[in-house]
């Protein structure tokens, strides 16, 4: 950030005569040009985290002066001067100031929106006794909230408290995740209303430039938001139709369109890579990495020098170690080293890069890197969490040259049962890299074609390969055994050329090789989470809480829709055999989707409270420090206790401490949503290159066929999805092949009569594109 325009900012605030401005006013107050308005937002988040300034209701920025009141005691102010009715029963209280999220659907239904609480069971501690995760509320109550906006509302109950459901409902009735059930009669029950807004969500708005006469508007990329933003400034080098980054101005009224300032142009949606950076400027994910802290970096070597070699260090550097990565892979975080002990079992060891040795807590790469929260994998790029060499370069654990790592050393028995963990700072040389294509391979030899390689290095990496998969194989058996639930899903990799074009669309297997290196993982994970909660030293871990158990009646009554007996789901061991039931049918992915949905989303936090879907009571994040900042706290935590129990003081002396445990909590909820921001990114640039593939698609002679499953059947068509990836779209009843189709509403057929053809869900199909909605995201399909 420019110290000349944070200095500039803090002179216009503190003049006595400023009125509360907002950040368009305020740009040109200080006659600011288009490329300095990012550095003033950067400028207004500072002065609001030190607490010098605050942004009222209207989107102005406001001086908080000694003495002013905080947002609590304002709202706790205005509840007291609100006046109260006569006669109030307990049904018609109205709750001040519960935080939540606004949730907007597509914009062709934006008069409704929906309220999700931050903490659901404060609702209930209200008296507010839900019978869902939102609450229905009417668009001209959300007060400018925009979809994703945290906000604070009121809520009141507008009908009769012992008012009961209507009789009949049946649990099949419910709606999809993230809806009521009873949502017609319930719902309306409840008066929700905004009161405040108290984070933008989308403060930068990415879309396509329209003029008409002297109006500029703004089609906003994101369907949830409001269908047109009104432009109040327009940049000189900018095309109807070119794409566009706004910063979001104001929205008055409901009633009217909101206002944005355009700040950058992104150029034709023709051009190359435009869509990609337009998804970089949405979700706010950084270009490059400020000057401080690229200075930082260029002092850090590209060798391990011998004055770095601590005496605490193990040296690993005449053992087996190797890695195994994807193929096209730069930053290599880990390699294994299997040793078979003497009397049956293995030690292994897990050798993790060891970034902490590079990044001191303080730093402004640690600044940054805690900022950025982890890396970001778009489909033609990475934006990485630490400079490139950091990220590519000493820290990556390339073959044949020095690397520090932290390592997990594990002692297991013949049985695949941990005996001993250690853990110690290392230097290792890797002696082989291969990808998983090749370890598959080498996976695949027989013990005769191993002695019949002509190399006999690569015949002793290959037994090291084939002794690591025979200590793996144990581990995942037993790992379901014990109630961990197998969710895996097919992954896609789409192909771009150098002009970032989509020629392919493949299919990743996920084969023994991967599962190999992942199962390592898990156990050196849960390892290093036992010994630092064993010690109780505060630290950061990996959770998955219980799922609801009213969102897995909604599923087991899904799965009793297709056909499958099943008991009570809260027992993992009914979730397990149900996916045992389902794998290899036609209604697998459908299913497998379904509890997807009921399950709760995987965050970081310092409370060490288990892993639902791994079923580990023990589990934290340590293998990837150098692309999640998770991981690299918990080698912090892991490097003092190690120097503490060796009583190294020299070690000790050169480690900081790490944040206490409330701090802790706060990284964990910040990396959560850095987390979720990007793979809601990494998600839109798979979907917009697979989208573009698709039309290049529908201008070829000689079409492309895919296998399909049919996960919905309609009066209008069937509803198919690709097997190969996830990419829905529907097949129109007037393009199905051959005679006419009667739908039949109870069993949810099509039938054809020439030739007679029954499509139903769970049927597999071969289809082919017929046309692309781009903009709407729509794909049809013709049966092939």
């Amino acid at each position: 950030m420019s110290q000349t325009i944070y200095s500039r900012v803090q002179a216009l605030f503190g003049e006595s005569g400023y009125r509360p401005q907002n950040k368009s006013e305020l740009s040109r107050s200080l006659r600011l040009a288009p490329r300095e308005r990012p550095q003033l937002g950067a400028a207004l988040k500072s002065l609001q985290k030190e607490g010098s300034i605050r942004v009222d209701k209207s989107g102005r920025y406001e001086i908080i002066r000694s003495g002013s009141k905080t947002r609590a005691d304002r709202t706790r102010g205005d509840a007291e001067r609100k006046p109260r009715p006569a006669k109030e029963s307990p049904g018609e209280k109205r709750s001040e100031g519960i935080p939540g999220v606004i949730h907007f659907p597509k914009s062709s239904h934006r008069s409704i929106a929906f309220f999700v609480a931050q903490d659901p069971e404060a609702l209930q501690k209200l008296g507010l006794d839900l019978d869902g995760d939102s609450l229905k509320m009417h668009e001209r109550r959300t007060k400018g909230a925009l979809h994703g906006d945290k906000v604070l509302v009121s809520i009141k109950r507008s009908g009769h408290p012992g008012r009961k459901k209507a009789k009949g409902k049946s649990k099949s009735s419910r709606p999809p995740k993230g809806r009521s059930r009873d949502r017609d009669s319930d719902r309306d029950d409840f008066d929700v209303r905004v009161i405040e807004i108290v984070e933008r969500r989308h403060q930068r708005i990415v879309g396509t430039y329209r003029k008409r006469g002297r109006f500029a508007t703004l089609e906003p990329d994101t369907p949830q938001l409001p269908e047109v933003f009104d432009l109040v400034e327009v940049l000189p080098n900018v095309n109807p139709g070119d794409k566009v980054v706004a910063d979001f101005v104001s929205w008055d009224s409901p009633s009217s369109n909101p206002k944005a300032a355009m700040i950058k142009v992104l150029g034709s949606p023709e051009d190359p890579f435009v869509d990609i950076i337009g998804v970089i400027y949405k979700y706010n994910l950084p270009l490059e990495f400020p000057r401080e802290v690229i200075k930082e970096a260029d002092t850090v070597g590209d060798t391990v020098q011998a004055d770095e070699i601590d005496p605490h260090r193990e040296d690993w550097r005449d053992r087996p170690v190797f890695t195994v990565d994807p193929a096209d892979a730069k930053d290599f975080d880990d390699a294994i080293c299997i040793t078979e002990l003497d009397g049956g079992g293995w030690e292994l060891a897990v050798h993790i890069a060891d970034v902490s040795h590079y990044v001191r807590p303080g730093t402004a790469i640690d600044r940054e890197a805690r900022k950025r929260g982890n890396s970001t994998y778009l489909v033609d790029r990475v934006i990485p969490m630490l400079p490139e060499n950091l990220s590519n370069g000493i820290c990556s654990l390339m073959p044949d040259v020095d690397r520090m790592t932290h390592a997990a050393i594990l002692d297991f028995d013949r049985n695949g049962k941990l005996k001993k963990s250690r853990f110690t700072q290392a230097i290792i040389r890797s002696q082989r890299r291969y990808s998983y294509e090749e370890a598959f391979e080498r996976l695949e030899y027989s013990k005769q074609q191993i002695e019949d390689l002509a190399d006999k290095n690569e015949a002793e990496m290959c037994r090291h390969l084939h002794r690591a998969w025979d200590l793996a194989s144990i581990l995942r058996k037993e790992r379901f055994e014990n109630g961990s639930l197998e969710l895996d899903f097919p992954e896609t990799k789409i192909i771009l050329n150098k002009k970032g074009i989509p020629v392919d669309v493949r299919k990743v297997e996920y084969d023994i090789s991967h599962q190999m290196i992942e199962e390592f993982m898990l156990v050196a994970n849960e390892a290093v989470a036992k010994f630092t909660k064993d010690n109780q030293a505060p630290s950061l871990y990996r959770i998955h809480e219980d799922p609801d158990p009213d969102k897995l009646n909604d599923y087991r009554q899904l799965a009793l829709d297709y056909g499958y007996q099943v008991g009570d789901l809260t027992q993992t061991s009914e979730i397990q055999s149900l996916l045992k039931k389902i794998k290899g049918s036609q209604e697998e992915e459908v299913l497998k989707i379904g509890l997807l949905k009921s399950l709760k989303r995987a965050a970081y936090s310092a409370d060490p409270s288990g892993h639902y879907g791994l079923a580990k009571v023990n589990y934290t994040h340590f293998t990837s420090p150098i692309r999640r900042y998770a991981d690299l706290v918990v080698h912090r935590v892991l490097r003092r206790l190690c120097a503490q129990k060796s009583n190294d003081k020299t070690h000790a002396d050169r480690t900081t401490q790490t944040p206490p445990q409330a701090k802790l909590q706060e990284i964990g909820q910040h990396i959560s949503d850095t987390e979720r921001n990007s793979a809601m990114a990494e998600q839109d640039t798979q979907r917009i290159k697979l989208f573009e593939y698709l039309v290049r698609l529908t201008k070829q002679d000689n079409r492309r066929r895919f296998d399909a499953l049919v996960t919905d059947v309609r009066p209008i068509g069937v509803f198919v999805e690709l097997s190969d990836f996830f990419c829905k779209g529907l097949v129109k009843r007037e393009d199905m092949p051959g005679g006419d189709y009667r739908f039949d509403a109870a069993k949810k057929t099509l039938t054809g009569t020439n030739p007679k053809t029954v499509y139903r869900a769970g049927e597999k199909v071969k289809v082919f594109v017929v046309n692309v909605d781009v903009g709407q995201q729509m794909v049809d399909f013709g049966i092939a």
